[in-house]
């Protein structure tokens, strides 16, 4: 049978399967049951591929990834983060758009200590958006900032999508996690700078307004009460991984350690708080694994059944530079992000795109790096995207998805405008894993 015909059974049995109403993980573990059956020798494929599961999922590199989500659940839960907040907003003083910079720098801030990019976009939105709409600011300046800066979570390390995308292209989880730091932070760089320009031409979109005055003494002992104690996650989680003090499974536990003890401290932490901070942390943990399993999965029925090679022998034959075919592959996933939720474009991408990579030549690591930028973009793109969805649940009652979604195109251009440049200067995510001990 012709590779592209099987191409084309594999992920059109997938379709049928998920528009039948059948979760993603389940279509793809039904299809790659099929496909071993008849591309892998029958029953012995069937009795493979269960081995192929127990192998894929027992993966010492997929340790962090509970880790890192049970983070996000306990900030999230415990309101831990509440007081930095303030103190942000104490240190801005009047620039235009200061509670979207709150928001901005809030989320980079959150994002160095949660895997979990719902549980900051849902603590942000439910403090902050009430307050921005009481005072004046209108939908764009309000919820916008919200929601680019809690997909930030997505890049900056503990990252959960960054450890399970580094384990299904086989790449450094290490080098991954911190390839995503200078990009993250150019992000937030470019949503700040947009905030500030469109609100000193358009002033109405988020009017001034007087702010309590704080005494510099005072915003020095607030910082050092409520903002630095975090700085001690951030080096647990990120600072260990980049001196080669700690592999990211370590780093992750002493993360989530560091997390339940500041949350003792400075949150409300409490048995109900831990309960429901380990069952979403199981919740997502379950799908996210559900997804290794199908992926690692339908990548090697590929391999066997000489798809793969097929597609990467085509591709070769297209005699397209290879930047162009990068560019091709981005737009694909831009697409789909429309209509699917990230981890079922991992699911979907990574076995057909990484062989082809690594044929065409680029670094896999900068290649993962450019994909996460795409997942972050995936999360706020209409109609589907999920932060749209964690926006809507915690924005006023008055606060349509017309309205979300017009707020997050400016920073969806932004997220588009820190891809080109990572494509264009491989450096900016290349630089830091490069100097890693």
């Amino acid at each position: 049978m012709d590779w592209w015909l099987i191409l084309l059974l594999l992920l059109g049995g997938m379709a049928f399967f998920m528009l039948s109403g059948l979760p993603v993980a389940i279509s793809f573990i039904l299809i790659n049951i099929i496909g071993a059956y008849f591309f892998m020798g029958g029953t012995q494929g069937i009795g493979q591929l269960v081995l192929n599961i127990e192998e894929s999922l027992t993966s010492f590199s997929l340790l962090p990834v509970p880790l890192f989500i049970f983070m996000g659940e306990i900030m999230f839960h415990s309101n831990m983060g509440f007081k930095a907040i303030d103190v942000i907003d104490h240190w801005i003083g009047k620039i235009p758009g200061r509670l979207g910079l709150v928001a901005v720098m809030s989320g980079t801030l959150f994002s160095t200590m949660s895997g979990s990019t719902m549980a900051t976009t849902a603590m942000l939105g439910s403090l902050l958006v009430p307050d921005m709409e009481k005072r004046g600011y209108k939908k764009p300046m309000s919820i916008g900032p919200v929601m680019g800066s809690g997909g930030l979570s997505m890049l900056i390390p503990p990252s959960a999508l960054a450890i399970l995308l580094a384990a299904l292209s086989q790449i450094s989880v290490g080098g991954l996690l911190i390839a995503g730091i200078i990009p993250g932070l150019l992000i937030a760089f470019f949503y700040a700078s947009y905030i500030i320009v469109r609100c000193i031409l358009q002033p109405d979109v988020a009017p001034a307004y007087d702010i309590k005055k704080i005494s510099f003494p005072e915003k020095i002992r607030d910082t050092a009460l409520y903002v630095l104690p975090l700085g001690i996650i951030i080096f647990l989680v990120i600072g260990v991984i980049f001196f080669g003090i700690a592999t990211p499974s370590e780093a992750a536990a002493l993360g989530a350690l560091g997390t339940v003890i500041l949350s003792s401290i400075y949150g409300n932490f409490s048995f109900k708080t831990l309960q429901k901070s380990v069952m979403g942390s199981i919740k997502v943990t379950g799908m996210m694994f559900m997804i290794i399993l199908g992926s690692m999965t339908f990548s090697q029925i590929l391999s066997f059944s000489s798809a793969s090679e097929g597609l990467i022998q085509a591709v070769i034959g297209l005699n397209l530079h290879p930047f162009m075919l990068l560019i091709a592959m981005q737009i694909v996933l831009l697409f789909l992000g429309c209509f699917m939720d990230n981890l079922s474009m991992v699911m979907v991408a990574i076995p057909i795109y990484m062989p082809v990579i690594k044929v065409l030549g680029f670094n896999p690591l900068w290649f993962a790096l450019i994909m996460l930028i795409n997942m972050e973009m995936a999360n706020t793109t209409p109609p589907f995207g999920l932060l749209l969805f964690v926006m809507k649940g915690v924005a006023p009652p008055d606060t349509t998805m017309s309205d979300i979604y017009k707020a997050g195109i400016p920073f969806l251009l932004c997220d588009a405008t820190a891809m080109i440049l990572v494509m264009i200067f491989p450096a900016i995510a290349l630089y830091l894993p490069s100097i890693m001990h």
